[in-house]
């Protein structure tokens, strides 16, 4: 416990409310396309001392160890629980769940024809950060990707009538497939600042990890429950491409594997190509055909892969074994839990099979 630190900081002067918060039953972690968040409690007895400190979309807090800091957010929530108070925080992308667009076209940066979404995103921060009183001091990753938005014929809008929620825009930029992905990122700038940051990925965020493995009866220390999931399994995939009607792009993937027909409809409107549509289709069917995976898993600080080792995004090696059956493959890091009140050597991660994922822009032709 004493090697974790938790403190909070003034969200617009950076004045530091608090060096050392008493938290008890912390949780905080990251996760791919969101803020990720964390949780603890406190005694109510403080909160009447020192309000300010923790005071809801005011303060900022830290979860700090060793030195680095190891998450960071906004205040959002305070609640009685029993005989303490529950904090909820959240990473810096919640503060756009807050904002909205009034001047319309992110004030004069849209519409948008032909546009990378991470200008598009890096113009939302930089619009939600000019207003009075809105700069949260957020950096967006200087990342460009090859994936386009809006068209002439139908441009990327933001109308002030609606006035849109920002969040809701970077929703909709990173929920396409293919999009760029991001994170939340904070850590200490060599003059001692704090930098907060949205780290951006293309065509994927994070990397696969040769240098990192997770392994039962290893540094996995729960047993992992793997699930055999028939909804998502096919072994025919269908895909539609272009067109309309019966110029519509057709292309059917099957494999006969001893097993009852099983079938799935992929639907890409942008591919114009026969050939790319089947390279798609067949990608997908092998992604499909095999079934089972780990969802989550508990590790604790192992040389194989110490705490803080992985970014979100990473693929890495899982090794699991249960009482049912052993599953072992690559498998993508989408959360991550950190619980230092309880265990401070451990953390849990929240996994999708590395192989359900396009790791490249859409292809067009």
């Amino acid at each position: 416990m004493g090697r974790w630190r938790y403190w909070t900081q003034h969200a617009l002067t950076g004045e530091v409310l608090h060096p050392a918060l008493p938290l008890s039953d912390v949780t905080f972690g990251r996760e791919l396309n969101g803020p990720g968040s964390l949780t603890g409690k406190l005694s109510p007895r403080f909160l009447n001392s020192d309000f300010d400190a923790v005071m809801p979309t005011v303060a900022l807090i830290y979860a700090e160890a060793d030195g680095f800091i190891r998450w960071g957010g906004l205040v959002w929530q305070l609640e009685a629980e029993d005989r303490e108070l529950r904090l909820e925080a959240a990473g810096w992308s919640s503060y756009l769940n807050r904002r909205h667009d009034h001047h319309g076209e992110l004030r004069g940066r849209g519409p948008y024809v032909n546009a990378d979404p991470c200008k598009v995103i890096r113009d939302i921060w930089a619009y939600a950060q000019e207003q009075p009183d809105g700069n949260l001091g957020v950096t967006v990753d200087a990342t460009n990707s090859s994936v386009k938005v809006g068209t002439p014929a139908e441009p990327w809008h933001s109308y002030w009538y609606e006035a849109p929620k920002l969040g809701d825009h970077v929703d909709d930029l990173v929920g396409e497939d293919g999009a760029p992905q991001y994170t939340c990122h904070t850590e200490y700038q060599t003059n001692g600042s704090v930098r907060r940051r949205i780290v951006l990925g293309y065509p994927r965020l994070g990397t696969r990890r040769t240098d990192i493995s997770f392994k039962s009866g290893v540094n996995i220390v729960a047993a992992p429950k793997p699930v055999f999931d028939g909804d998502e399994y096919a072994n025919v995939v269908i895909g539609t491409g272009s067109g309309e009607g019966t110029a519509t792009r057709f292309a059917v993937d099957p494999k006969r594997n001893g097993g009852l027909r099983m079938e799935y409809v992929l639907q890409l409107p942008t591919v114009n190509g026969t050939d790319t549509l089947g390279r798609r289709i067949a990608a997908e069917r092998k992604r499909r055909i095999w079934m089972g995976e780990v969802d989550e898993i508990v590790v604790r600080d192992h040389p194989n892969a110490p705490l803080g080792s992985w970014q979100i995004g990473d693929d890495v090696h899982v090794t699991a074994v249960s009482a049912w059956r052993t599953w072992s493959g690559w498998s993508r890091i989408l959360a991550e839990s950190y619980r230092p009140s309880e265990a401070p050597d451990q953390a849990v991660l929240s996994l999708a099979r590395a192989d359900s994922f396009h790791y490249s822009a859409p292809e067009v032709a």
